[in-house]
């Protein structure tokens, strides 16, 4: 069985990883107003909380992609998720900077790995997948075979599941954008009409300007 998305949007919200706010919306650092801000290190302060993740985590990994030999987190947010779940899983794990370091032995690619060997990505949330499928290109280039990637959270957008498409790139989140809100909406958090226009924003989050 894979992961319930609602039962893990249900422990982001509790754990305040989560926050909704149509009316005050967030600024990312594109520029972009958000009515939602996603912030899943915050789950790591909670271990019952975190200890569920994980397993969820490790049950889509066992189940979607059991043939990934190795798992390779996305710095810096992917890095303890992926460590978690390599180690319950008993797999080897490397992660991957956004970037080479500028001293020592210059390595982008953390940890020791093989070429050939099949990686699987573990990624905190995938957005409009830029950044995450850098790290997928970044492990090709070095030889590694990526089966494919999974996040905690995924945002659901359009351009999103195109460049994954297009790069070839199987992905799995454990809970989305819509799940939530379908959530948020159930517990009485907000209205329909306020339902309505969060889903508006995820069709064109560049040019949202909130309620």
């Amino acid at each position: 069985m894979l992961s319930n998305e609602k039962a893990v949007a249900e422990k982001l919200l509790h754990a305040g990883a989560v926050k909704l706010s149509p009316s005050q919306p967030f600024t990312w650092a594109s520029g972009w107003k958000s009515p939602i801000y996603c912030d899943n290190r915050k789950v790591l302060s909670f271990p019952y909380v975190r200890d569920f993740i994980k397993s969820e985590l490790c049950n889509v990994i066992f189940e979607k992609f059991g043939g990934a030999g190795l798992l390779a987190g996305v710095a810096t947010a992917g890095i303890a998720w992926g460590a978690m779940a390599a180690d319950q899983l008993k797999l080897p794990f490397i992660y991957v900077r956004p970037k080479p370091k500028e001293h020592g032995l210059g390595n982008q690619i953390e940890g020791y790995y093989e070429k050939g060997q099949k990686a699987l990505v573990i990624e905190d949330l995938i957005s409009t997948g830029k950044s995450s499928l850098q790290v997928v290109d970044v492990l090709r280039a070095a030889g590694v075979e990526v089966v494919g990637m999974v996040s905690i959270f995924n945002y659901g957008f359009a351009t999103a599941q195109n460049a994954f498409a297009e790069a070839g790139v199987a992905y799995h989140s454990l809970t989305n954008y819509s799940t939530l809100i379908s959530l948020a909406l159930e517990k009485g958090s907000i209205n329909p009409e306020t339902e309505k226009t969060l889903l508006q924003w995820r069709e064109d989050p560049a040019n949202w300007q909130g309620i």
